[in-house]
């Protein structure tokens, strides 16, 4: 992620818990004010309600007509308030204290028309029973209070028989007036919970707004105090690292950085110079490389610059001294000759012979000709090799092999091909000392050809891997060290070229690149 996202999405986290924060704090600055209306409400209903039921003992007490119609005025107000807040607080206690009122109105509906009733009939009572006119005013004041004693006094004083509408009105009064005071009772109840359930409710509102707040700030500090030491630590650790892998790049020391490299800005220039580094380590190399071949060039130069001249005045002494052995070896012929002479003369032309072989690689070394390019089957080269080698029996016992397709074109000269494979073969079956396995693979990438000769030879010491393509370079007791030098040389001169892998004691990869033959 790059650092502007970083920083954007650091930014947006904190907008949006600030926005969070606010929206929770609106949301519950609406809940609790709505909290604070309901708990109004209860209040008011709770109010009202013990307003209702003083009210009633008042008129069950002094059957005082005012305290009747105070009742009713107390019933509507109930109904009122309930009926215009309950769309606003959907409450099933709200509904339930609805019910209740509705059931004291009919109820106190009731007992108003049952008293009325009573009324009438002990009206029609009253003048038959005169002289029981003190009880009569006694029973009117308390027929609301004791309704049951009131039934008795009628039924013993009076003499009303019980099924009488006087009594039976009484003692339907007593019955709804219990059911009323149940009722009343439970109004009470209901709105005193309604009264408490809006209380916790405020309090839980405010208790969330307050946690809110202490959960949201200090999450806001965090994240944001986190986002910048996180952004800022990681951005100046790693500039700080560039900075001192920038410092070691500029004395030489071309090592990438191994710190993870995030998708931003600054893990891009990371990037970009862990990249740089390994482009610097491959020009440094290749630097190298060509350094070692221009040196390399430079001490054949010299060196065949040299030999040429060393070989042509060798060259006129030799064929003397040869023609010279040659003359003494036919005229040695006689018995009379000494064998020490005819030793003598024997070892003079094979030394000669020897020299003379050392005098032609000389001069095949200095050559500057030019190789004569033309198109040759790289496969049917080697074979022809192979096949000259075992024909003069200079393979030994050596098992050979050949892997490669049955046509792989070069543009090359062939007699030089032919020398290189020769020396790279002899080189091979001395090093396994004639017994062993050599094995080639031929195999074309892309516009080149590829031909790795091994053997499981002796190898060459690590030590030694530095010279072996240098002149007169050798590990042989008779050796003249020019084989791997003339193979080098005619390798460059077909702008190709060879490397060479050796573990001691476990054998030799030789590995010759080409130009191929474009199609």
């Amino acid at each position: 992620m790059s650092l502007k996202k970083k920083i954007i999405l650091s930014f947006l986290i904190s907008s949006i818990i600030i926005a969070i924060l606010a929206m929770s704090s609106y949301i519950n600055f609406v809940e609790v004010r709505k909290e604070i209306r309901y708990l109004e409400l209860s209040d008011t209903i709770r109010s009202k309600s013990l307003q209702l039921r003083r009210h009633e003992k008042n008129f069950f007490l002094y059957g005082d007509i005012t305290e009747l119609e105070n009742v009713y005025d107390y019933i509507k107000q109930l109904k009122v308030v309930i009926g215009q807040n309950r769309p606003l607080y959907n409450s099933g206690k709200l509904l339930s204290l609805e019910n209740k009122i509705d059931e004291y109105a009919q109820g106190f509906n009731r007992i108003e028309l049952i008293f009325w009733d009573f009324h009438r009939e002990f009206d029609k009572v009253k003048p038959s029973y005169k002289q029981y006119s003190v009880f009569s005013k006694l029973i009117e004041s308390t027929i609301l209070e004791r309704p049951l004693v009131n039934a008795e006094v009628l039924e013993k004083s009076f003499s009303l028989k019980p099924g009488s509408p006087a009594v039976e009105s009484l003692k339907k009064l007593n019955t709804e007036i219990i059911a009323l005071r149940k009722d009343g009772e439970e109004i009470l109840i209901l709105s005193k919970d309604l009264d408490k359930s809006a209380r916790e409710k405020v309090e839980k509102v405010i208790g969330l707004s307050q946690t809110a707040v202490l959960v949201l700030i200090p999450l806001f500090l965090f994240v944001g105090l986190s986002a910048l030491f996180f952004i800022g630590h990681s951005i100046v650790r790693r500039l700080k690292l560039l900075t001192d892998a920038i410092e070691k790049t500029g004395k030489g020391d071309f090592s990438s950085l191994t710190i993870p490299a995030e998708e931003d800005e600054v893990g891009v220039l990371i990037n970009a110079f862990n990249k740089m580094e390994t482009d610097l380590i491959k020009r440094d190399e290749e630097l190298s490389r060509k350094n070692e071949e221009l040196l390399q060039g430079k001490k054949l130069a010299s060196i065949g610059t040299l030999a040429s001249g060393v070989a042509h005045e060798l060259n006129n002494p030799l064929n003397n001294i040869y023609l010279a052995a040659q003359v003494l070896s036919k005229e040695i012929g006689e018995e009379t000759c000494p064998a020490i002479v005819k030793e003598t003369v024997k070892d003079i032309f094979s030394q000669t012979l020897r020299v003379k072989r050392i005098v032609g690689d000389l001069l095949e070394f200095a050559r500057e000709k030019p190789p004569e390019l033309d198109k040759i089957n790289i496969v049917s080269v080697i074979n022809n090799v192979l096949r000259h080698m075992t024909a003069f029996e200079e393979i030994g016992n050596v098992r050979h092999s050949i892997e490669s397709p049955e046509n792989v074109e070069v543009l090359a000269d062939r007699h030089m091909l032919e020398q290189v494979f020769v020396n790279l073969f002899i080189n091979a079956v001395d090093a396994m000392e004639g017994n062993g396995a050599l094995d080639i693979a031929i195999k074309t990438e892309d516009a080149s050809v590829q031909i790795k000769v091994s053997d499981t030879g002796k190898g060459i010491l690590s030590k030694d891997m530095p010279s072996i393509f240098d002149p007169f370079f050798t590990t042989k007791e008779k050796g003249t060290g020019l084989g791997l030098a003339i193979v080098y040389s005619i390798i460059k001169k077909h702008n190709g070229k060879i490397e060479v892998k050796s573990e001691p004691y476990k054998g030799t990869v030789f590995t010759i690149t080409l130009p191929a033959v474009r199609r």
